[in-house]
């Protein structure tokens, strides 16, 4: 496969999932978003979600609870984090 920008070589599924996540971990709230809810927010499709939270956890970037009944949630790890920081930039870094 190739890519179609010299800028942005990553997955638009990867860089939406990434961004989604990095607003979740942003949310006063402080509780974990369900699958559902990053997938509308990142307007994938729930396949290609779990497509890319695979390819995120074996990386280490996200870590993905699954239930026996089908729900679930997505999180940041630490490591996550950092990355979404030099990506998208630190915009409320304290």
């Amino acid at each position: 496969m190739t890519s179609e920008s010299d800028e942005s070589p990553l997955d638009p599924a990867l860089v939406a999932t990434l961004a989604t996540l990095n607003e979740a971990a942003s949310d006063p709230a402080g509780k974990t978003w369900s699958l559902p809810k990053i997938a509308k927010r990142a307007q994938l499709p729930m396949s290609t979600l779990r497509r890319v939270l695979t390819q995120l956890d074996a990386a280490g970037l996200s870590a993905t609870t699954l239930n026996e009944d089908g729900t679930g949630s997505a999180a940041l790890t630490d490591e996550g984090r950092t990355v979404c920081a030099q990506l998208f930039g630190a915009n409320d870094a304290g």
